[in-house]
């Protein structure tokens, strides 16, 4: 998950939402990520956060990891919705 307009220079400083409500299923990895005076976590870089999952196959893995980016927000996010899209075609 990117915060736009990556990879040219982000937009940061933006309060990111949901990261409580990713399922089990997923993790969320904080690359580009700061707290505010408030605990808050901020959009802190270009490439902010990944969200990985396993499954009984790499389309179910795939669909775990999307999950959990359905439920992170914030204002100028962007992200690939074509991750994996090879390997699943080898499955």
């Amino acid at each position: 998950m990117a915060a736009a307009p990556y990879p040219e220079t982000p937009i940061t400083g933006e309060v990111i939402h949901g990261l409580d409500q990713v399922p089990a299923t997923a993790k969320v990895f904080h690359a580009g990520t700061t707290l505010d005076a408030q605990g808050q976590v901020l959009s802190a870089g270009g490439r902010v956060l990944c969200v990985a999952a396993l499954g009984d196959s790499v389309a179910d893995a795939q669909a775990n990891a999307y999950a959990g980016v359905a439920k992170v927000t914030w204002e100028h996010e962007f992200h690939r919705n074509d991750i994996g899209w090879r390997a699943i075609g080898r499955d």
